[in-house]
């Protein structure tokens, strides 16, 4: 638990910081410095289309590691050859896709020439990207099987923001032109595999040679078969999150994915303590599972979800009861996402909620269940965004993945409590709702302050915040619904003499 808790808070600190930068980029830099919208929207198109590449390059190796390093593990056998079939099979895969996918080219030329002819003309730069970012979910993969994530996550979550910021101020200044700044945009989200790669150098743990022994450490059958089960899971989930971008490409054009996703991005901010934990503790449930320490995983899931939850609420309201003072700083074009940011939060608390379920039924002899639920979403998905998108816009798409995420893990939740007889929620989820309750509230009834400091509402969002965290922060340290936070304190206060 230590480990968790000091990985976890320094990922936390690095991805709230890396969240600023996102959040100026997403707000100001991007539209501003770019200017038109469809370019927004492609370097979005680019950061959506990527990933989905990727994972059907990974046939499902990045749960794989999380669930079979630690039967390999022996550096001093280099861990079997572990990151050599980590690396290889993938590889292939991949040559496989780039295949596929220049062979679908004719189909998305006609599919998008006219709605979006700005990805048609960039269609090619997704291979290297791709590339690159399987590269990187594979070694990022690796890395948190040796229990090491404090590095990707400054990566992933501030180096390349502040790499993206530095090309569009570039673009901005007239200093390259745009398809130099897509370019460099694709440079500095691939940067982040071989820094990895010069990471694992220095930890003398890039052991690509193959193991002698590697195929007999696990059945190999069963590798291959949860690899399968893995990878169409992993490809469901991906093509769910790829699949608002793509219809709403489709349907209304790039500016619009501009602004859904711009609205989406917002409010990622509450996940940023879910997925700094997840770094570490998938890693963290497969050794639970190994040793069969049932107990544990259970204090594990029901803490996590508690101190998630915290979080996750507070960092909503402060989004939602901000809502109109962010978009003050941005084009008013962008307020079209407004309700973007209301029902991708709640499906985001929501899935807080639920806490390690899906982690918990991928890491386990269940996983097959999982993939099965996965499934299920990507139709209901497609199903609701073709029904929603042409009337309702991005909207629709996100009320739609709203209620198929709240869906999902619903039916995620109530697996985990019948095959393992856990279940994620107290008292205290319920009294943190009516905090927070209470809270959105106190933010309702505060009138909205004037505009200041060259007619910006900074005035009024440092005046909210703070009101925001004061009533949610004193009544969560005073009704003690979560020990993590008043234990903290308490730490915190001895430290500095503030307390016996």
């Amino acid at each position: 638990m230590d480990v968790i808790r000091k990985q976890g808070y320094l990922n936390t600190i690095i991805s709230t910081l890396g969240m600023v930068i996102g959040y100026l980029n997403t707000v100001l830099v991007l539209p501003y410095f770019l200017g038109d919208p469809d370019k927004v929207g492609l370097t979005r198109f680019l950061l959506s289309v990527s990933p989905m590449f990727a994972q059907f390059a990974a046939l499902g190796f990045t749960n794989t590691s999380a669930r079979f390093f630690p039967y390999f593990r022996d550096r001093d056998k280099q861990h079997n050859g572990f990151l050599f079939l980590m690396l290889a099979i993938p590889m292939l895969g991949f040559a496989v896709v780039t295949v596929l996918f220049l062979l679908l080219k004719p189909a998305v030329f006609e599919l998008y020439r006219v709605t979006s002819p700005l990805a048609v003309d960039y269609y090619y730069y997704i291979i290297p990207l791709s590339f690159f970012t399987l590269l990187f979910l594979l070694l990022d993969a690796y890395l948190r099987s040796l229990y090491k994530t404090i590095v990707q996550t400054f990566l992933q979550d501030f180096l390349v923001r502040i790499f993206t910021m530095i090309c569009a101020a570039l673009y901005f200044w007239g200093w390259i032109d745009f398809q130099w700044f897509v370019i460099l945009f694709i440079v500095a989200n691939s940067s982040t595999a071989l820094i990895c790669i010069v990471y694992l150098l220095w930890l003398r743990q890039f052991f690509v040679r193959p193991g002698r022994n590697m195929f007999q450490i696990v059945p190999i059958k069963e590798v291959v078969q949860y690899g399968l089960y893995a990878f169409l899971g992993n490809i469901s989930g991906t093509i769910v999150t790829f699949t608002d971008t793509a219809m709403i490409m489709m349907y209304r054009g790039l500016a619009d994915v501009a602004f859904y996703t711009t609205g989406y991005f917002i409010t990622s901010a509450i996940l940023v303590p879910y997925r700094s934990m997840n770094k570490i503790l998938s890693p963290q449930v497969a050794d639970l599972f190994k040793q069969e320490d049932m107990p544990a995983l259970a204090r594990l899931y029901k803490n996590m979800t508690r101190v998630n939850l915290l979080i996750g609420l507070l960092l909503f309201l402060g989004i939602w009861c901000n809502v109109d003072n962010i978009f003050a700083f941005m084009p008013a074009e962008y307020s079209a996402g407004r309700y973007v940011i209301l029902f991708m939060g709640i499906a985001r608390i929501f899935e807080l909620a639920t806490g390690l379920n899906a982690m918990i039924l991928v890491t386990s002899h269940k996983y097959r269940y999982d993939l099965i639920l996965n499934v299920v979403m990507v139709i209901l998905v497609i199903f609701t965004n073709y029904l929603l998108i042409p009337t309702y816009g991005i909207s629709g798409a996100a009320f739609a993945s709203m209620l198929v995420l709240i869906f999902i893990n619903v039916f995620r939740v109530v697996f985990v409590g019948y095959f393992f007889k856990m279940q994620p929620f107290g008292w205290d989820s319920l009294l943190l709702l009516l905090i927070a309750g209470v809270t959105y509230l106190a933010s309702w009834l505060l009138p909205q302050l004037p505009d200041v400091f060259g007619g910006t509402p900074l005035l009024d969002i440092a005046v909210r915040s703070i009101l925001i965290t004061a009533v949610y922060g004193g009544l969560a340290i005073g009704l003690k619904v979560s020990p993590e936070l008043n234990n903290g304190i308490r730490k915190t206060l001895l430290r500095f003499g503030l307390a016996k």
